[in-house]
């Protein structure tokens, strides 16, 4: 059984310690480093996780995705929510 908080619109995600987003320049190519963990990432994990500043809550996040690439608001909600819950359940991101 999981007992990892849920992720929410007043979540304020940030990583665990430990781990960072890294633009790995070798390969073109962002990844999430952990302890003995790597995680590739695709554009939209990217622009979700520049924004992960232990200082924003999800909400925050979602207005500035939506702002920056004009997209509806419940669908990105929706997305970085389950994404960020991923993390989350992974022990890769707090909230």
């Amino acid at each position: 059984m999981n007992d990892a908080p849920k992720v929410d619109e007043e979540s304020v995600p940030a990583f665990v310690r430990g781990v960072r987003l890294h633009n790995d320049e070798a390969r073109d190519q962002w990844v999430l480093l952990a302890p003995e963990r790597m995680l590739k990432l695709d554009g939209i994990a990217v622009e979700i996780l520049k924004r992960v500043d232990g200082e924003l809550d999800l909400g925050a996040i979602v207005d500035d995705l939506c702002t920056t690439f004009k997209a509806e608001r419940g669908q990105v909600l929706t997305d970085c929510s389950a994404f960020l819950q991923q993390l989350v359940d992974r022990r890769m991101v707090t909230i």
